[in-house]
């Protein structure tokens, strides 16, 4: 430009050209941003286990992305948590994204290489409920992983409430744990989890329900929690 100065453009050329191009070259090209790069495929461990409960939860897989979703103030450590899990995982930095509108955090990590892995671990790909999904055979095969997976559902898709009740007149409370999931095939094996761990589990409509204190303190005892909302709860 400084050479010859504006360089003349015969728009209508440029244009012929361009289509041109587009029709043997570029429409065939993937975006830079959806080619496939290479990541740390670890080795199926608790973290993993767990990780891909929290996936269960409340996150979920589309054709390019893996995202989590939170709630911004209820959950603001938990996704710190699930950052960090996921950078030691995957070697991967995600991105946050907060929508104040919605009261979330949407954790994002845009890799085709993620959504392949996770997938031939288990996880569908688009709606979770249509499809039924369950906890995958490698993680119920392992006690381990089991309780693992068991955690992430819960610290995503679980509450810990407290219950009252009157009797003649003095007021009684305590806390109880409450899992909902629109999948049969999760509920049913949740429950089977829970029950096999020595706690009573029972369904009701969509939720998986542990009832008792000593159920609590079994539940608290052997899977726990990751995310500090639950432990607060559960010590308040």
């Amino acid at each position: 430009m400084a050479k010859y100065g504006r360089v003349p453009v015969d728009e209508t050329v440029r244009r012929e050209k361009w289509q041109k191009w587009w029709k043997k070259v570029g429409q065939f090209r993937q975006p830079l941003q959806f080619q496939a790069k290479d990541i740390y495929k670890p080795h199926k461990s608790v973290e993993l286990a767990e990780f891909i409960g929290t996936m269960m939860g409340d996150g979920g897989l589309s054709k390019y992305q893996a995202c989590i979703t939170l709630h911004h103030v209820d959950d603001r450590q938990y996704i710190d948590f699930v950052a960090k899990r996921i950078n030691d995982l995957f070697r991967i930095k995600p991105s946050l994204y907060h929508i104040p509108e919605d009261s979330v955090y949407n954790i994002v990590v845009s890799r085709l290489e993620i959504v392949r892995y996770l997938h031939s671990l288990g996880l569908p790909i688009g709606n979770k409920v249509r499809q039924q999904f369950d906890i995958p055979e490698w993680i119920k095969k392992n006690k381990e992983f089991t309780i693992a997976c068991v955690r992430g559902l819960v610290d995503t898709d679980g509450s810990i409430f407290v219950h009252s009740y009157k009797v003649k007149g003095k007021l009684y409370s305590y806390k109880k744990l409450s899992f909902c999931s629109r999948s049969q095939p999760l509920q049913y094996t949740v429950a089977r989890i829970l029950t096999d761990l020595g706690m009573r589990a029972r369904i009701s409509g969509y939720d998986v329900r542990l009832d008792s204190i000593a159920d609590m303190k079994k539940y608290m005892t052997i899977v726990g929690s990751s995310n500090p909302k639950h432990l607060k709860r559960y010590a308040s």
